[in-house]
């Protein structure tokens, strides 16, 4: 199985691709040069894989949630790569992605969503794949659901955000933190690929990202007129 994975939902932007479960990525934390990077990164990470475009199977994209701009640019280029290529696309969870580094059986991701709020989801470890436990939520790490017996393993910014007030409110079922933990390509292409054999590739017109907020546009709007003298 031979996939490409882009991942650039938070700071961080990454492309990968996934050869019969061997990765070749590239990984940099480059806020606002996603866009720049991305396309060029594939080039490379097929050419030291030794994949070509048409070899492809299919293409994996971290469906968000995450920063607005970052999540539509990953959808938007996977669509387009896959379009040219007609291939399907794999969308995956960013916030499991983010899971799939951390250690232990139960596992918690968040990512900062700015604003006082938090981008979470609790995941169990099913072999080398994630269960969801529960939605995917964006909310204030006061108001975060506490996740019940221990031990839990948390990872991504959200548990560094407000003064680490997300670990606070966990830290009697935490066993680990690791509070500067990112998504990369490598592990949306590893989940892609388990996606893959269920049967879960869809046609690209039809790969949605995952914003979790409903009023993006609005809250871009706002910050617009806030700027207005």
């Amino acid at each position: 199985m031979r996939l490409l994975a882009f991942e650039t939902a938070t700071e961080a932007c990454s492309v990968a691709v996934y050869v019969d479960g061997a990765v070749h990525e590239r990984f940099e934390i480059a806020p606002r040069r996603h866009a720049e990077l991305a396309l060029p990164w594939a080039e490379l990470v097929l050419a030291e894989a030794g994949v070509s475009r048409s070899q492809l199977d299919a293409i994996a994209v971290g469906r968000g949630p995450g920063a607005f701009t970052g999540v539509r640019l990953a959808i938007a280029i996977a669509q387009g790569v896959a379009l040219a290529l007609d291939r399907p696309v794999l969308p995956v969870s960013t916030l499991a992605a983010l899971a799939l580094q951390a250690g232990g059986e139960q596992r918690i991701a968040a990512i900062d969503a700015r604003m006082g709020e938090v981008y979470l989801a609790r995941f169990q470890q099913d072999g080398d794949d994630l269960r969801a436990l529960g939605d995917e939520v964006v909310v204030p790490p006061a108001d975060a659901m506490h996740p019940g017996a221990a031990p839990w393993h948390g990872i991504g910014t959200g548990f560094g955000a407000q003064e680490g007030a997300l670990r606070d409110r966990f830290a009697d079922v935490l066993a680990s933190v690791e509070p500067a933990g990112l998504p990369r390509a490598g592990d949306v292409a590893r989940l892609a690929a388990l996606a893959f054999q269920r049967g879960e590739a869809v046609a690209p017109e039809r790969a949605e990202p995952a914003y979790l907020r409903n009023n993006v546009a609005l809250t871009l709007v706002e910050q617009q007129a806030l700027r207005k003298p």
